[in-house]
C-alpha cells in the first residue's frame, strides 16, 4: 500500500481502479472546463502569512455549522452516483463521516437510497434536493428524509438545466447510463470494483426509482430526469420549497451578491457559495474568488458556506479566513472513495484534517473559529476589476 498524504495520491488510485466512465464524472467540468480548472486554481494566488513564538498547544478545529458541532468545518458534499465509484458508496461515506465527525450530505441523485443510509448509520445526515416540478414527489421525498432524521435539507439552485459536460456525452453517461462497446471493454478490466458491484443489490437511483410517478424500473428514468427538472423556478418557488420541507434549510449555488441578499431575504439558515464544481456555467469565476464580497454582503444575515476546488486543509483555512463558517468537499472524498472506499473517505478526511490543524498552527492561531483574513496575504485585483 503506497504512502498516501495527499488528496492527488488517492486520485491517482481512484483512476486505476474505477471505470473510466466514472471517473470521468467525477474529474470533469462543462464546455472548456475553465471555471472547473480556477476552482482551484485561484486558491494558490492567495498566500499564507507565517508566524512565530505563538503557543501552538490545545489546539482545535471543532465548530459548528447551522448550530450542529462538527470536529472540522467541512461537510461532505452531495455528489451524485456516488454509489457507481464503490459499491454502496453514500452508505460508506456515510459512515466515514459519522465516525469523523463531520456532515454527509445524501444526493437525490444517489444509488443509495435516503433509508439505505439511515438504515445503516446512527446520526442524522443532511440530505440534497434539486428543484423538481413534481409537488406530489417532492412532498413524499421530503416526508422521507424527516423520516430518516435528517436535519438539515439543501437545495440546490443552480441546475435547472444541465451543463453540457462533454466527457459524460462521449462516456454516454446518461440516467441511466448507455454502455457502449468501449465502456464495456473497460468495465471488464476493472475486476475489484465489478466483484463489489455484483455483491450489492443497490445499482440504480434509490431515491427515484419506485418512487417518482411511472418510473418502476432503469429503462424508464431517462424520461423522467429530461422532465423533471423545473426549468421556471424562481425565488418564490424556492420559498414554497422551503415552507414544504419547514426545518433548517441551505441554499446551495449562490454565486452572486444579488442572489446572496434573496436567499437572505428568505431566511435560509445557510448559504453554499458554489459554481457546482464548474460543471454548471463554464467562464463563470472561481468560488473562491467571489466569497469574500458575498460574505460582506450578507454575513450578517446568514451563515456563508463554500463548495467548489477544495482539494486540501490549506484551501479549507484560506475559505474560512475569508469568511466562510463552513466548507464542503467533493471530489476529495470521491476520489478516497473510489480508491479505498469507507477507508479512503477517512483518510481523504485525515488529510485534509491534518493540513488544516497544522497550517492553522504556523499562521499563530489554535481556535479554528478564531482565524480570520489576518492570516492571508490577497492579491489586490483577487476579486477582479470587472467593467
Amino acid at each position: 500500500m503506497p504512502v498516501i498524504t495527499t488528496i492527488d495520491d488517492l486520485k491517482r488510485i481512484h483512476k486505476r481502479r474505477t471505470p473510466k466512465m466514472f471517473y470521468d464524472y467525477a474529474e470533469s467540468g462543462s464546455w472548456t472546463e475553465q471555471t472547473f480548472r480556477e476552482n482551484t486554481s485561484d486558491f494558490e494566488k492567495l498566500r499564507l502569512r507565517q508566524r512565530v513564538a505563538v503557543d501552538m498547544t490545545n489546539r482545535t478545529t471543532a465548530s459548528q455549522m447551522i448550530g450542529q458541532d462538527v470536529a472540522m468545518p467541512v461537510a461532505l458534499a452531495p455528489v451524485g452516483l456516488t454509489g457507481m465509484q464503490c459499491a454502496d458508496g453514500e452508505i460508506k461515506a456515510a459512515k466515514a463521516a459519522e465516525k469523523f465527525g463531520v456532515p454527509f450530505t445524501l444526493s437525490t441523485m444517489s444509488i443509495c437510497s435516503i433509508e439505505d443510509v439511515a438504515e445503516n448509520t446512527d446520526k442524522p445526515f443532511w440530505f440534497q434536493v434539486y428543484t423538481i416540478k413534481d409537488d406530489d414527489f417532492m412532498k413524499r421525498l421530503f416526508d422521507r428524509a424527516k423520516a430518516a432524521k435528517c436535519s438539515a435539507i439543501v437545495i440546490t439552485l443552480d441546475l435547472q438545466i444541465l451543463g453540457q459536460r462533454h466527457k459524460d456525452l462521449k462516456n454516454g453517461l446518461t440516467a441511466p447510463p448507455k454502455f457502449t462497446i468501449p465502456t464495456m471493454i473497460d468495465l471488464a478490466t476493472k475486476w475489484t470494483w465489478g466483484l463489489q458491484m455484483l455483491g450489492t443489490k443497490r445499482r440504480f437511483f434509490g431515491n427515484i426509482v419506485g418512487h417518482a410517478k411511472d418510473v418502476s424500473d432503469p429503462s424508464s428514468l431517462a424520461k423522467w430526469t429530461a422532465d423533471a427538472f423545473d426549468q421556471s423556478l424562481d425565488w418564490n418557488r424556492v420559498a414554497e420549497l422551503m415552507k414544504m420541507w419547514d426545518g433548517p434549510v441551505i441554499l446551495k449555488g449562490i454565486l452572486d451578491v444579488e442572489d446572496a441578499k434573496k436567499a437572505a431575504d428568505l431566511g435560509a439558515d445557510a448559504i453554499i457559495v458554489s459554481n457546482h464544481g464548474g460543471r454548471q456555467l463554464d467562464g463563470a469565476l472561481s468560488s473562491i474568488r467571489m466569497l469574500e464580497q458575498i460574505v460582506d454582503a450578507v454575513g450578517d444575515r446568514v451563515e456563508v458556506h463554500f463548495d467548489s476546488g477544495i482539494r486540501s486543509g490549506q484551501d479549507v483555512l484560506k475559505a474560512l479566513a475569508l469568511g466562510a463558517k463552513g466548507t464542503y468537499i467533493g471530489r476529495a472524498f470521491v476520489n478516497g472513495l473510489g480508491a479505498m472506499g469507507e477507508a479512503g473517505v477517512t483518510k481523504a478526511l485525515d488529510v485534509i484534517h491534518t493540513e488544516l490543524d497544522l497550517t492553522m498552527a504556523l499562521c499563530g492561531h489554535r481556535d479554528i473559529t478564531k482565524v480570520d483574513k489576518d492570516i492571508l496575504l490577497i492579491p489586490e485585483d483577487f476579486s477582479g476589476k470587472w467593467a
